[in-house]
């Protein structure tokens, strides 16, 4: 899957899909593009480098994923216990999508009841 694809597909998830670059500020990450719900991420990408897509994942299937996917890989500076990458160019689309998906259920689960 390519960037933009990728990128029409995470906000397609949601009217509450908010989409921003954050870290501006940091040389190392002025490029990343981060995908919100109610407030908080649940995907991110360098848009210079679309090699590692960072999502967030339930700790009970990150080492089965890793164990039967190559194209999944340690997450972007984030903990590999919560968040997994993944590889969008090597990475089957629609496991792409469903971890996507996933992602963004469990951020959006998770903080329903702030808003």
């Amino acid at each position: 899957m390519n960037i933009e694809d990728y990128r029409t597909f995470c906000l397609s998830l949601g009217d509450d899909v908010e989409e921003k670059m954050p870290f501006t500020a940091f040389h190392s990450a002025s490029d990343v593009l981060v995908f919100y719900v109610h407030g908080h991420m649940f995907s991110f990408f360098d848009c210079d480098d679309f090699s590692v897509v960072t999502l967030k994942c339930q700790p009970d299937r990150i080492d089965e994923l890793r164990v039967t996917h190559d194209s999944i890989v340690k997450p972007f500076n984030m903990s590999p216990r919560h968040w997994l990458g993944i590889d969008p160019t090597t990475a089957p689309a629609d496991l792409l999508q469903e971890l996507t998906r996933n992602s963004y259920n469990i951020v959006k689960t998770k903080y329903k009841s702030e808003r």
